[in-house]
């Protein structure tokens, strides 16, 4: 077995602290290496989760089993499901008070499999670098959203399709089809060398002719839903999470688009001028995200009701 562990200190109280990391559905807009994280089921205080995190730049799935203690500051975690060359992972978060600031330290114990010493090597290369990503995000989170809880953005927009479910979930799965579907799209290009994990590129023109470049990695859930982190972002974003979700109705198919944004406070003012607000910034990432959202909804409703589905 072989151990790790790494250290922050954070401006912040130790629940400030251990609530961030104890809301696993908000990790992708936290902690960069973290795609898409969802609670599996939970009793108690005991939690299954499933993550799709990069690991030294490719991306991978896991199922962990959490133990959460809020009392003792404490969250143990345990892979049920590991992927290769992991054999076996656990660790623990915990937050220690160090007078008006928290120290957050994060172990890991891992087996890599057959003990090969080059896996091993790999292992521990991906631990520290996401180990430092993730501390480092958390302090700088947690001391944001202490001192301003508007940094955060979540909406939704949804369009009735009158088709068929799979129809419409294609529509938004085939993005590479988007240059010649959607008009604010001139450029995609799209990888998906694990089924169901797509890795974009994507070009957008906004309504004054910027071009704007962003990349995106995405998970999908055939029929079901889509979810994606954008791993290039605006400036005036630290993170953007969302999801493409599909549901049957009496109608047809409930099409939702999703987005949460994490404002970057400090590049507020160079995207908005030297007036600009966070709640500026609140304002014109719902206008635009939503305006381009409801733009493929929109679109992917006219494709499927024109028979094209």
């Amino acid at each position: 077995m072989h151990r790790t562990e790494h250290t922050i200190t954070v401006a912040a109280r130790p629940e400030h602290a251990y609530d961030v990391i104890a809301d696993v559905a908000a990790w992708p807009h936290l902690f960069p290496p973290t795609v898409h994280a969802e609670e599996v089921r939970r009793d108690g205080d005991e939690q299954v989760i499933r993550i799709w995190a990069f690991a030294n730049g490719e991306v991978r799935s896991w199922t962990s089993r959490r133990w959460l203690d809020r009392a003792g500051m404490r969250i143990r975690f345990l892979q049920e499901v590991s992927s290769p060359p992991v054999a076996s992972m656990g660790g623990e978060w915990i937050m220690r008070a160090a007078g008006d600031r928290t120290e957050v330290v994060l172990t890991h114990e891992f087996e890599a499999v057959d003990d090969d010493p080059a896996q091993v090597e790999w292992i521990t290369k991906a631990i520290d670098r996401n180990s430092g990503q993730e501390l480092e995000s958390l302090r700088r989170t947690a001391e944001r959203l202490a001192e301003n809880d508007k940094l955060v953005v979540s909406f939704a927009d949804t369009v009735v399709i009158a088709g068929e479910l799979p129809a419409v979930y294609d529509f938004i799965y085939r993005c590479q089809d988007w240059p010649d579907r959607l008009p604010h799209v001139s450029r995609l290009d799209v990888a998906e060398d694990e089924p169901g994990v797509q890795v974009m590129e994507m070009d957008t023109r906004s309504p004054d002719g910027d071009v704007h470049t962003t990349k995106s990695v995405r998970v999908c859930f055939a029929d079901d839903r889509i979810v994606y982190k954008q791993t290039m972002t605006p400036k005036i974003m630290t993170a953007h999470t969302g999801e493409w979700q599909f549901t049957r109705c009496p109608e047809g198919v409930l099409a939702t688009s999703r987005h949460t944004v994490l404002i970057a406070p400090d590049a507020v003012t160079d995207v908005l001028g030297p007036r600009g607000t966070v709640d500026d910034a609140r304002t014109a990432i719902r206008d635009a995200l939503g305006t381009n959202s409801l733009t493929t909804l929109r679109r992917a409703k006219a494709y499927v009701e024109n028979g094209h589905g």
